[in-house]
């Protein structure tokens, strides 16, 4: 049996799902599908799993122990980093060393590519930003993580063009969200899109989403058109003509929440 029924005391029943699928049985059964693998993947999404879960960990204490302020420093974009920006970074920086499978890493929190030399035979280059959307955080808005990994080429032991690559290139990537719940959305190379939903009574990520496809039409566009004094008129226009009476006699509707995590996972799960 994977389900079973049980009485919420209102006369009414709730089935109760127990053939669970997590994060780690789904790595360990994607990885079975593949007679040459050799685990370093599973490894290095297994303390990428980590860092997802040590991050929505501090974001829910974020207010209480007084990690929303800023730490006094700016990144390589130059944004104020908060000192929730530099708490991930740093998690992120030791999860990768401490893999043993991340060649290098590229952070936007960071102005060069940090090696891991000590890693010897790691195959992996991996890019993130550790929390996207830091500058929300006082307003109690889903901020998230964003990541990247390819393989390194045959003998190669991690350089700089190793990550700057085409995004048709990659082995995997993904995002995080840390909003009412952590949500986990990622993609390899050749599969599909899931959705993971953190469950922190048991400390897993659930299945929730699978096999995650765009709706194919949705009235409804994200965009910060505080910039649009910036836009080519091509885009301006675009735009514009999206506020126009459609085919179904209404004009598109704007959704944007300006945490770019957010707003892509509600147009994944929505259409737009």
């Amino acid at each position: 049996m994977s389900a079973y029924t049980t009485n919420t005391g209102g006369g009414e029943t709730e089935k109760i799902n127990t053939n669970i699928v997590t994060l780690t049985r789904f790595l360990t059964e994607e990885q079975a599908k593949h007679k040459e693998a050799t685990g370093d993947f599973t490894l290095l999404c297994h303390a990428l799993q980590f860092s997802f879960k040590s991050i929505a960990y501090y974001i829910r204490r974020a207010t209480l122990v007084n990690l929303t302020g800023l730490a006094g420093s700016s990144n390589t974009t130059g944004d104020d980093q908060k000192k929730l920006d530099v708490i991930s970074n740093d998690l992120f920086i030791e999860a990768m060393r401490s893999s043993g499978k991340c060649a290098l890493l590229v952070s936007e929190e960071e102005e060069e590519v940090i090696f891991f030399r000590d890693a010897t035979g790691a195959r992996y280059a991996v890019a993130c930003d550790p929390i996207d959307g830091s500058s929300n955080l006082d307003a109690g808005v889903s901020v998230g993580t964003i990541f990247a990994i390819h393989k390194l080429p045959d003998g190669s032991s991690g350089t700089k063009e190793d990550i700057l690559k085409p995004g048709t290139e990659l082995l995997a990537a993904g995002f995080t969200m840390y909003g009412a719940s952590a949500q986990l959305v990622i993609t390899m190379k050749g599969g599909s899109v899931n959705g993971f939903t953190l469950d922190n009574g048991v400390g897993e990520f659930i299945l929730t989403h699978p096999d995650m496809r765009l709706p194919k039409s949705r009235a409804i566009y994200s965009v910060n058109e505080g910039n649009s004094l910036y836009w080519e008129d091509k885009t301006k226009n675009y735009f514009n003509s999206l506020k126009e009476l459609q085919d179904n006699g209404k004009p598109y509707s704007a959704r944007y929440i300006g945490s770019m995590v957010a707003d892509a996972y509600r147009t994944l799960l929505y259409g737009g």
